[in-house]
């Protein structure tokens, strides 16, 4: 049986006010996965890749 390809995974740096407030990535095919870094078995979304590129072209 074969297995699913596992998702890339990234994670941002902390933010400028150093609070530890940072969010974990997992990019699939077609979907991104988004949560809190600090609450793992907490909640998480997901959006489409062309929604997570526009929103993070609009926060560059």
């Amino acid at each position: 049986m074969p297995t699913a390809p596992r998702p890339a995974r990234g994670r941002t740096g902390p933010a400028p006010d150093n609070a530890g407030n940072c969010v974990e990535v997992a990019a699939c095919p077609h979907s991104v996965h988004v949560r809190d870094s600090k609450v793992t078995v907490g909640p998480a979304f997901a959006v489409a890749p062309d929604a997570w590129s526009a929103f993070v072209t609009w926060a560059e």
